[in-house]
This record gives C-alpha cells, structure tokens and sequence, in this order.
C-alpha cells in the first residue's frame, strides 16, 4: 500500500511539473525527484533529515534562494527543510508508537516571552487594525513560529549521545568550511555561496549585497550579513576547544588537538575576514564569563590568543585596527554610531532618540509585535541593528523582560548543570562550551537584528536543542545510570584518555 501511494505520488508531481512548470525548471524539478528516489534508503532517515536540515542552514544563503516552484511566496531552500522535518516528526509522533515526545528543558522561558508577545499584539488589536498592520504582525509571530520550530525538532530528532556528538561534529566542521570560504571570498572577492544556483535546482532572489570596512570587503560566506556572519562563527569557538578534548576523533589526544587548532584558526580568519566589531564583542564577553567560572582556561586562552592578536596585527593591520584597537579611540567610535541619523545604514546610537520618542508613546506593551516594517515600499520604520531595541519598541518592556527570560535562562541552567548536576566531565563541559556560546549569542542582540539574520539565530537553537538534551537526558549526579544512559561512553572515555 505505502510502494502504491508513492508511485501515485510521484507521478502527479512528474505530471504537474510537465504541464506547469517551463522545461527547463521542469528538468531541474523531475531531477530531484529521481535522485530523492534513487537516495530514498539514505535520506528517508532520521540522522539524514537532520543533517539535510542543518545543512541547508550552513550552506545556502537565506533571503537569496528559493527553489524554482510559482507560488505566491518564495519558497526558500531552509523553510521548506524545516517544514519537511516538522511534518515527518509530526506524524511520527502520533502514529509511531516507538517514537515518544522528548521534553525541550527550556520550554518555559520560551512561553514567557512568546506570552509577552501575544499580550503586546492582544493590547495593540485595535490600532493594529487601523493602521492595516494586523497582518503584517501576524505574518511576523508566524516567521518567529517557523524558526522556533527549529528548536523543537532537532530536540525530537536528538535520541542519543550518538545523534548529539554527530549533529555537534557535523555543525562545526560546516562552520570551519564557510569560514575557510570566507577567507577566500575576502581575498578573491568570490562567494562561492552565490554559485549554488549555478548546479542546485535554485532560483536567485536579489543580488548580493556589498559591504566595506577598513576599506576592503568585507566577507559574507553563507549569511545575509558580515556580522551575522561573525557572531555565527564566534558561536563555535567554543565547541572547538571542546571538540579539542572530548572529540571521538582523531583518537589521538595530540593530533586531536592539532586538528581543531587547526579548525579554530580558520574560524578566525572567517570572523577576520568578516571584519566585524560585534564579533570582538561577543569573544570578549565570552572570554570575561569564562574567566569567571573558569579562569585556568580563560588565562590559557588568553595567552594563546595575544600572540595571534599580534601576528594577525603584522599581516593585516588595517582590519585589525578596525576591529579591534578602534575600541581604544572611544570618541571616534562613539561618532562612529551617531552617522547618519534617520538614515537606513543609521549608526546605533544615532537611532536611539528617534526609536526612543516612539517607545514613549506606548512604553510597557509597544506598538505590537511584527508590525515594523524596515525594509520595500511599504516601509514604516527604520533598520535598528539592535533586537533589544526592536524588542522594545514593538513590544515594550513587558516584552523586553520576556526575552531577558528567553535569552538568559537557558545558559544559566546550563551552567548550574556544568558545576553541580553533571555526572560525566565531557557533558560538563559541553553544557559549559554551549552556556558561553549563547552567551555571547545574547551579548550580540545589542548589535544585530537576529530575528531578522536567520543562520546565527538558527544556529543558536541548535545549539539550545543539544543543551536541553544534556540537561534532559545526559545522566545526571542524582540518578541511577542504566544501559541508555551509558550508550555511547565508553569510546568517548577511550578518546579522552588516549
């Protein structure tokens, strides 16, 4: 019955494309179909479905692609994996008796902000309606639905030690490639994220953008931003320094440690290449919380880091000066944000007493959620560079306080996790190394919009997704380990120690 249904599947979607589609998109669509057929043993998996996913948000640019179907919307490559997940998972779950619901852990801060949210739009109904924006908010809780989405599928997808230290393993090794991509882009003006439409079945969106500093160009690899592009790699510096002790391979301790020395200097250069200064912010809020909980490794990482400094400040001193000796100039930066004032590319602090006169208006609820619009025709705000502000400003403080809850929960609970609740040092550490990359994820929300830059964001809950594991399934100091729970230990233990 299931062989009969999806030939019969199969062939209407071969009719359709014949019949609707133009030859050539059609052949590009009857393609995918043959090799999703040929393939359907590896990627009608599980670990395949994730891997898919987490790679389409690594390596095609958002807001840039959409695959070549006439719809009223663009269909674009990250949406239509997260669609694909969460419907097999749904069905999963209600139809697969094996397969049982796996609890988030951090569930509760999420419904705390995404309540304040509903409160902003339920409070602002009216004049929303108005002002013919009731939409517009809409569509905005239902985009913030899709990409929280992400968090809640790869949490169900993440079934064993053995999913998680793949999914970990396959996350990184994506960064270290776009990154080492980055670094070519930077010097060859070349993104080769920009060619994927040249061999995948793709249709392009806009153009790429271009952006300058220190006057170079600046690099975008896979994102919609050099920042974002910074504050996503930032995000897995320390998960390498992890992977640099706890990996499964190379199961060598010394040439572990080469091969993610060797993965950590090329997410430098990617955030290098980059040229961003949010990036220095959030290494330097990394580093000063991990110097606070763990000093031996942050004086280590520092001494480390210090001669690097200093070579990278011989071989390409001007976008070091950008980055990083400009924070000593303080009055030449803090000009540096007031350019532009009521402009689209508006430094910071020059958006600040124009955002804050509106947030006076409505203080405690906004002016609801979703219903400022940045950028087309229909324009009704201005681009804030700052998702606390925006937060502020389309929710007000009740909002604001609800993602303070969303943001600085979840590392918090890791944290007490890493030093009282964790049984085993590897997970330990990696609810550490995750606790700091959010960290620095929330130190970024001051400097970007990162509802707005999609990879970093969904990078973040994948990250989020292997920490509520930890803290929901890895055995814990108060529990009686079983055969589950020591799946997967041994070979670890036999790595750490080699």
């Amino acid at each position: 019955m299931l062989i009969v249904s999806l030939v019969l599947i199969f062939t209407a979607l071969v009719l359709a494309a014949v019949i609707f589609l133009p030859p050539l998109i059609a052949g590009a669509v009857l393609l995918g179909i043959s090799l999703v057929v040929l393939l359907r043993k590896i990627l009608f998996t599980w670990p395949a479905m994730m891997f898919l996913l987490a790679g389409t948000i690594m390596f095609i640019p958002a807001r840039k692609y959409s695959l070549p179907i006439p719809l009223p919307f663009a269909l674009e490559p990250y949406r239509v994996m997260i669609f694909v997940v969460a419907i097999a998972l749904a069905f999963a779950l209600l139809f697969d008796p094996k397969r049982r619901w796996r609890p988030i852990a951090f569930g509760w801060p999420l419904g705390i902000f995404l309540a304040t949210l509903l409160v902003s739009f339920i409070v602002n109904g009216m004049p929303l309606v108005n002002k013919g924006l009731a939409m517009t908010s809409m569509s905005g809780f239902f985009q913030l639905g899709v990409l929280l989405s992400v968090l809640f599928s790869v949490r169900q997808l993440l079934t064993s030690e053995r999913m998680v230290q793949a999914l970990l393993l396959f996350l990184t090794w994506s960064a270290v490639i776009v990154s080492f991509f980055a670094i070519i882009e930077r010097v060859a003006r070349v993104n080769v994220f920009l060619m994927l439409g040249t061999f995948l079945p793709l249709m392009t969106l806009r153009e790429a953008g271009e952006a300058t500093r220190a006057g170079v160009m600046r690099a975008y690899g896979s994102a919609q931003h050099p920042i974002a592009l910074a504050v996503m790699l930032c995000m897995f510096i320390p998960i390498v320094i992890y992977l640099a002790k706890y990996a499964i391979w190379p199961r060598n301790e010394f040439n572990r440690r080469v091969v993610y020395s060797i993965a950590l200097v090329l997410i430098f250069g990617g955030i290098l290449a980059a040229i961003s200064r949010t990036a220095v912010v959030v290494m330097g809020v990394m580093w000063l919380v991990t110097l606070l909980l763990r000093p031996k490794i942050a004086l280590l990482l520092l001494a480390i880091g210090l001669p690097l400094l200093f070579l990278a400040a011989l071989v390409i001193p001007a976008q070091v000066d950008s980055m990083v000796l400009s924070f000593l100039d303080v009055d030449s930066l803090i000009a540096s944000q007031y350019t532009s004032a009521g402009m689209a590319g508006a430094g910071r602090l020059a958006d600040l007493e124009p955002a804050m006169a509106e947030i006076q208006i409505t203080p405690f609820f906004g002016q609801g959620f979703g219903s400022r619009i940045v950028i087309g025709d229909e324009a009704n705000s201005f681009i804030l560079d700052n998702q606390v502000l925006a937060v502020l400003m389309e929710a007000g403080a009740l909002g604001v306080a609800g993602f303070a809850t969303y943001m600085l929960v979840p590392p918090l609970m890791l944290i007490v996790f890493a030093f009282r609740d964790a049984a085993e040092p590897r997970h330990a550490m990696l609810a550490f190394a995750i606790a700091i990359s959010i960290g620095g994820f929330c130190a970024a929300q001051f400097f970007f919009d990162s509802f707005g830059f999609f990879q970093s964001f969904l990078v973040h809950l994948m990250l989020l997704a292997i920490g509520a594991w930890l803290i929901t399934e890895a055995p814990r100091k108060n529990r009686h380990r079983t055969a589950k729970d020591a799946e997967f230990t041994e070979p670890i233990r036999e790595a750490a120690a080699a």
